[in-house]
């Protein structure tokens, strides 16, 4: 229960993202967080529009953070924690942290968190049975604190964070005046009691004498070994163990891989490391974060468990119109006031659908039955979504319930409706300085009926004089969209608030005599209007894509 707290959750509406969808996803997720006190984040999943840019400066709110796919990371996996080692660790003391959190593998880590390699227990078990010549503990430089560490001896004298980087280990098996033949300087000298043989091997210039079985040093030792540089160790094992145990001091660092390390980033998508574990035979691999600092291993493992981010959907409900991924995501609520779409889950979720004319009213409920106060900045975004997806009450969607939603988030957003709609609306039709594609995808939606795909835009515009100059500019950035996108027909709704009325551009085979037909407008003129070839069809009365445009063409493309 603890970690299912510790998990975000991704609020998000459609792609293409009007100001319904991003002010609800915003308001939703503060409601969420704030009744059950997980973590909820507000997200889209495409550029804000000018209208909606108007809004979030209006109310100083910050734009929900963009996710371009909720396709399962690493990051949404269990991530092994395993701390990471120094590279001069001891052979024993890696194997002794691998027994105690049952690993195969440990990350050696330097100071600042970078990945400097990897030790497994294969390279530890190939230094029992590989033969290694008596200088691999000065090649390796070896800490003296390695040593009195993995002897569980003590240090009489010296420096345990000096290293034994020069000369062979050995044992003083000999009297001493054979020792003096094969002992050279900066060797590390393995005996026992004697006197003789501690002093022999101190002056012929020994770098470290490791006393066994517990024996003492006298004073004299400790001194000629201090006057020589010489380190002394004590260790209550006897000749034969010592000897065995002492390349388990050396550092980690010298066994382990250091190049073509196969490491993933928390951010790679589980789809594509999946297949490189599975052509590898490692079991665990590093995680790093987009700085390449190490977090954590996984393994094959941990895939199986994999579980999808968790999203909650707003004013949409359909899978082409939902962010990239969605059929890996574990999908928690929606919230929407559109047709029931496509979009499948894979456990029951929580859904609520509502025929209002906008999400955001649906959310303003949600705040009253949750008993939660509404401060100015959520009033404002709640309200200026509603006057964004009702026209400010004149498209045929708006219904009561968001009128009196509105006049009631309006004083505690500290604004007057007809005033602020003004500005609003004023600013998402200012279309100074886009090119054809911005306007055109600013409010685009994609649908299919039968075998029949097509795809709405629209541009809703007190300035008539404004809608006229996007005519002659769209019809042909529309053919070319066609092909780009590969849909059967483009539509581009033109609409004037002040006149409730719609002109529709349309391109594609039969695009125009299909809006005729849907709207039962053949033969109504005297010139036979379905025989009309100009692009545009004239919608008096239209100013819904949702509720007016979208029916009458589905209805008349399965007709």
């Amino acid at each position: 229960m603890a970690e299912e707290r510790k998990r975000r959750t991704i609020v998000i509406g459609h792609k293409n993202p009007d100001t319904d969808s991003i002010c609800s996803a915003l308001c939703y997720a503060r409601l969420k967080s704030q009744v059950t006190g997980n973590e909820y984040v507000p997200a889209r999943a495409g550029h804000i529009n000018s209208e909606t840019r108007y809004v979030l400066d209006y109310f100083q709110a910050q734009e929900p953070e963009y996710v371009e796919t909720v396709k399962t990371q690493v990051r949404d996996i269990e991530i092994r924690e395993m701390k990471g080692v120094d590279r001069n660790i001891s052979l024993k003391r890696a194997w002794n942290l691998m027994q105690e959190v049952n690993a195969v593998t440990l990350p050696a880590v330097s100071d600042n968190g970078v990945l400097e390699g990897l030790i497994t227990v294969g390279d530890i078990t190939k230094t029992y049975m590989n033969v290694l010549d008596s200088s691999i503990l000065s090649r390796a430089c070896t800490q003296y604190g390695n040593i009195v560490e993995t002897l569980e001896g003590h240090l009489i004298l010296g420096d345990e964070n000096a290293y034994f980087d020069q000369g062979k280990v050995l044992i003083a098996a000999a009297n001493p005046d054979l020792m003096e033949f094969y002992i050279s300087p900066h060797d590390l000298v393995i005996l026992g009691n004697r006197y003789e043989s501690q002093l022999c091997a101190i002056e012929m210039e020994a770098d470290c004498i490791i006393v066994c079985e517990g024996a003492g040093v006298s004073m004299t030792i400790r001194k000629l070994a201090q006057e020589h540089g010489c380190t002394v160790i004590t260790t209550a094992y006897d000749a034969y163990t010592a000897a065995r145990l002492i390349n388990q001091s050396m550092p980690i660092g010298y066994f382990m891989k250091t190049d073509n390390l196969i490491t993933f980033e928390d951010t790679d998508f589980i789809d594509e490391i999946r297949d490189v574990m599975a052509s590898k035979r490692h079991r665990d691999f590093p995680i790093l974060d987009r700085e390449g600092k190490y977090k954590g291993m996984i393994s094959r493992r941990n895939l199986l468990g994999a579980r999808g981010k968790q999203v909650v959907l707003v004013d949409h409900n359909e899978k082409n119109q939902a962010v990239a991924g969605i059929e890996n995501a574990d999908i928690l609520e929606i919230i929407d006031h559109h047709k029931l779409g496509t979009v499948e889950t894979i456990a029951p979720v929580f859904f609520r659908n509502q025929p209002l004319g906008c999400t955001a009213t649906i959310i303003y409920q949600m705040y009253q039955e949750a008993g939660v106060a509404i401060d100015r900045q959520t009033a404002g975004l709640l309200c200026s979504a509603i006057i964004s997806d009702t026209l400010l009450f004149r498209s045929p969607t708006c219904t009561e319930v968001d009128r009196q939603a509105a006049q009631a988030l309006a004083p505690l957003a500290e604004i007057g409706l007809e005033e602020y709609a003004s500005g609003m609306f004023a600013a998402g039709s200012n279309l100074k300085g886009k090119n054809d594609e911005e306007i055109f995808y600013q409010d685009f939606k994609r649908f299919s009926a039968g075998k029949i795909s097509f795809g709405v835009s629209q541009v809703s515009s007190f300035n008539a004089g404004e809608l006229a100059e996007l005519k002659g500019r769209m019809l042909p950035y529309m053919e070319s969209a066609q092909k780009t996108h590969n849909v059967d027909m483009l539509f581009f709704m033109l609409t004037n608030i002040l006149t409730e009325s719609t002109e529709l551009l349309c391109v594609g085979a039969g695009a125009e005599s299909l809006v005729f037909n849907a709207f039962h407008m053949t033969g109504d003129t005297g010139d036979d209007a379905a025989d009309k070839k100009d692009n545009t069809v004239e919608l008096p009365g239209v100013v819904s894509r949702k509720k007016q445009l979208i029916p009458a063409i589905m209805m008349a493309c399965e007709a």
